[in-house]
């Protein structure tokens, strides 16, 4: 009985460790590729709809679905005899101001006839009045009859600028009566253009996709113009209209790879490229979405108009980088709660020392400087230029104050914006260009921290916290830590293992 009791203590003293199995992964070079899916719709990237601008039935159509046209075809005609009638009526209304027009002209020259008779006899009744004057100085004639002529004269005279005003009257008749001759003209020529409409014809070249009418169907274009047909200008270069959620879009620019597959073609793989971002948002059911639009290159027509994808966008790429699997960060001893959404995981004891912090910048900073030294082929001379701009960047951002975090924070983005371009400023063109790819793999791409657990041979596996970048949903990337390639993290365990904790009392279980 002692020798039991004796035993059962040895083992929670911390004796002989009753030895648990793990399932362990090793920390390896691979390469990464973060990607964002959505579903989207397929669809032609010109798509005309064509329409009827006049009202009337629709005599004769000539093309159906899948109908190949080209630009000015006859498509469908809408029955003329209506608008034939109208261009007829509006012949006639022109003729008749013409006439009408033509008749104020005579006018016109009859009334200036008018004037110059006038004008004529006011010049004969001057001249009488002349003549008097004299004959009055020289007493053959007598006063009455100098004031008569002067009568006449006056007479005249009133008789000229009636004769000028009616001619102007007439002026104005004729220049209403032209104008009267344009509006005709312009009636006859809208008359004409709606009887040239009612002919319909393909304004782009394509293909058939959509008829909406029959012939004998009446269609009416009082308020709107109705869709008749739809044509799509080119089956070859489509588009995919892609939802992406508010969450993604941040990490969506243009020029980014994308694959999307059909349900109708199951195991072929389609690519593209972004090519628009839209930023009209769309909410359905408080349900935000941005539509970006990627290019299908479609040159055998397999892709049909309508058809739903399942697209994959690429936002990010890493080659050859240190990756842990995530399964080793799900893993959490029993009894060791995972950290809070947010919160950043605490040094566990045994991690590397009592109160251990996590790894800093500088572990950051080292990983970057590998990386670009890696991608970007960069000389020792190069990579000292570089390793002393992180070290000024790191020393300028650790003096900053922290009484405002806002304001800190604007000025580390603005330090670490100057950091980049004296970067660029050490390169090449070549590698400057190479740079600038790797800037934008990286927009929208978050560094985060999490913790993996090591087994270190005693009953307690061991804490160690590391720095991330981009997953895949299998593995992510390893940016800092204490951890280095080869090692083994756990993923799993066999059986139970519990924490130690420092200054814990241990426990009796007799």
């Amino acid at each position: 009985m002692a020798l039991v009791i004796a035993g059962t203590a040895y083992w929670y003293f911390g004796g002989t460790p009753a030895q648990a199995a793990f399932r362990t992964a090793i920390i390896e070079r691979g390469n990464l590729v973060a990607a964002v899916s959505a579903t989207g719709t397929l669809n032609p990237v010109v798509s005309v709809q064509v329409g009827s601008q006049v009202s009337g039935q629709i005599k004769e159509i000539f093309v159906d679905y899948n109908s190949v046209v080209k630009q000015g075809d006859v498509i469908a005609r809408i029955d003329p005899e209506s608008f034939a009638l109208r261009v007829n009526q509006a012949m006639s209304d022109l003729e008749a101001s013409r006439a009408t027009a033509l008749t104020q002209r005579a006018n016109v020259a009859a009334l200036q006839a008018e004037v110059s008779r006038a004008q004529v006899a006011l010049a004969e009744t001057e001249r009488d009045l002349k003549r008097n004057q004299m004959l009055v100085e020289k007493g053959f004639v007598s006063q009455a009859a100098l004031e008569k002529t002067q009568s006449a004269v006056a007479i005249a005279a009133e008789q000229v600028k009636t004769a000028q005003a009616q001619r102007a009257v007439g002026e104005a008749q004729i220049r209403n009566g032209e104008a009267l001759v344009k509006q005709r003209e312009s009636q006859l020529a809208q008359a004409r253009v709606d009887l040239e409409r009612t002919t319909i014809r393909a304004p782009v070249d394509g293909i058939v996709i959509s008829r909406s009418v029959d012939a004998g169907q009446t269609v009416a274009a009082s308020l709107q113009a109705p869709v008749l047909f739809q044509i799509a200008r080119n089956l070859t270069d489509m588009q995919v209209e892609a939802s992406i959620d508010e969450s993604e879009i941040g990490r969506v620019a243009i020029g980014q790879d994308a694959t999307f597959t059909v349900d109708s073609f199951p195991g072929r793989t389609f690519r593209g490229k972004i090519t628009q971002v839209r930023k009209a948002a769309l909410v359905v059911q408080n349900v935000v979405t941005y539509v970006a639009i990627i290019s299908a290159a479609n040159p055998d027509l397999t892709l049909l108009p309508g058809m739903t994808t399942n697209v994959r966008i690429t936002v990010a790429n890493r080659d050859q980088v240190l990756r842990v699997p995530n399964a080793a960060l799900r893993y959490r001893p029993p009894g060791v709660a995972a950290p809070a959404k947010g919160q950043k995981p605490a040094a566990q004891p045994g991690a590397a020392g009592e109160g251990a912090a996590a790894p800093g910048a500088g572990g950051q900073a080292q990983a970057t400087r590998e990386r670009l030294t890696r991608e970007l082929g960069l000389s020792v001379e190069q990579q000292a230029k570089l390793e002393a701009i992180q070290k000024s960047t790191a020393e300028k951002i650790a003096a900053l104050g922290a009484d405002d975090p806002a304001q800190r924070k604007k000025e580390a983005g603005r330090l670490r914006a100057q950091s980049r371009t004296e970067i660029a400023a050490i390169l090449n063109d070549e590698q400057r260009k190479r740079y600038e790819e790797l800037a934008s793999e990286q927009r929208g791409v978050a560094t985060t921290r999490g913790t993996v657990w090591v087994a270190d041979g005693t009953r307690a596996p061991k804490a160690v916290n590391v720095r991330l970048g981009i997953s895949d949903g299998t593995f992510t990337e390893l940016l800092g830590g204490e951890l280095k390639e080869g090692d083994a993290v756990i993923v799993g365990g066999g059986g139970a293992v519990r924490a130690e904790t420092k200054g814990a009392a241990p426990r009796f279980g007799f």
